[in-house]
């Protein structure tokens, strides 16, 4: 898919990303952002059985967690997410982030309404972050 809207952020050309979002409109637009930086989204969640039921079939490489659903939140999610080692970032509302960076002290959180260019760089670092560990483990196999 073409950049054209934001043709300067870093591509996200071949990242499988999960998204999990309540608002659906934000919902679409995180999926739009995402696309549109190249990324192939195996997962828009509006619950969090919806994002485990992802997490059992689809492979991803990243996550883009909203911390507060609508009844619940998305710890249950972060914490299989950390479990495998897959990196993830938080875009939420919340005020107050010290249940999230308690739990998850290196975690990237944006606060919403964030500017897409933000969170398409904060993808786009996870991936880098995490791609040396990939290669180096696809040597030692």
């Amino acid at each position: 898919m073409e950049r054209a809207t934001h043709p300067d952020l870093p591509s996200l050309i071949g990242t499988r990303v999960l998204v999990v979002e309540d608002e659906f409109l934000l919902l679409l637009e995180l999926e739009r952002i995402l696309s549109e930086a190249g990324a192939k989204i195996v997962g828009l969640c509006r619950t969090t059985e919806q994002a485990h039921r992802h997490l059992r079939r689809d492979e991803l490489h990243v996550a883009v967690l909203d911390f507060q659903l609508f009844r619940e939140t998305s710890e249950s999610v972060a914490h299989e997410l950390s479990r495998r080692g897959t990196p993830f970032v938080f875009y939420t509302g919340q005020a107050g982030t010290d249940l999230i960076s308690s739990q998850w002290p290196r975690c990237k959180i944006i606060s919403k309404p964030g500017q897409p260019e933000k969170l398409v760089a904060a993808v786009a670092s996870l991936i880098s972050e995490a791609q040396p560990k990939e290669t180096a483990s696809a040597f030692l196999d």
